[in-house]
Formats: structure tokens, sequence, C-alpha cells
């Protein structure tokens, strides 16, 4: 009798686990489809600081203060974006080269070059639209009304 509930309690742990597992692998590749997806993102923009001028970005780059690229946490790495300050609307195309800290709610934050052009390193925040533009680099910067 003990071993047939034995049996029966480990059968029924291999089922949850398999289920449980088949679950989270679910979840977990929705999530990576919905962000391959995603083409525009509005959020809170920050820039770098100058801490991490010198070291080793994810992508294994070294990051420079002086390079337009970026960091994110919802956008692929390698990828490259336009990003448009909606307060003045300048633009800036960077790469992302970088993940942020995982608690960090910000949608992007950006080296202070490409903050310096989008008008908001007196700030340290801004509120921007976030653009795919593809793994391709593009061949020249946008041209706004504010950036002329």
């Amino acid at each position: 009798m003990n071993k047939k509930i034995v049996i029966a309690v480990f059968a029924g742990s291999m089922l949850a686990n398999q289920v449980n597992a088949q679950h989270h692998k679910h979840r977990h590749t929705s999530r990576a489809a919905l962000k391959k997806d995603i083409k525009t993102q509005i959020g809170t923009a920050s820039f770098y600081a100058n801490k991490f001028n010198g070291r080793r970005t994810a992508n294994g780059e070294i990051f420079s203060q002086k390079k337009l690229t970026a960091a994110s946490n919802t956008l692929p790495l390698n990828i490259w974006v336009r990003v448009t300050n909606l307060h003045n609307k300048k633009a800036v195309i960077v790469r992302i080269t970088d993940r942020m800290h995982k608690n960090n709610k910000r949608l992007i934050d950006l080296s202070k070059a490409a903050a310096h052009q989008l008008g908001y390193t007196g700030r340290g925040l801004t509120r921007v639209q976030v653009d795919v533009i593809g793994r391709k680099k593009p061949s020249e910067t946008p041209i706004t009304a504010a950036n002329k």
C-alpha cells in the first residue's frame, strides 16, 4: 500500500514539474518574441554616469561617453534606434550596447554625447520616444526642425 502512495506522489510530482517547466518556457518565449516585435516605445531616458566610462559593456565593447550608444533592458543588443526627446523634438540615432540594472525602470540610458544632442544633460532625465531602426547601421542621422 505504501509503495502505491509513494509512486502516485512521485508521478504527480513529475507531472507538475513538466507542466511548470512548459509554462515558464512558454512565458519566457512570449516575452522574447514581444521584445523583437516592439517597434516604438515611450518612456524615460537618463544618461550614463561618468563612472562607467572605460568599462566593458554587455556586448563586449568599451563604453565611451563620446560615442552615440545606449543601454536598454527591453531592446536587443546591437540594434540601432532613433531616440526623440518629446519635450523639444530633437532626435539622435544610437546603438544598444549595454544593459541597465535589472531594477531600473527607465526605458533607455544614453551616453552623454547622445543626451547632449537631445538637449537634456542639465535635467538628467527626459521623456523620449524610441523607434527601432534595425540591425544595419543607418546611413545618416535624422534631421528634424529642432536639429537644424
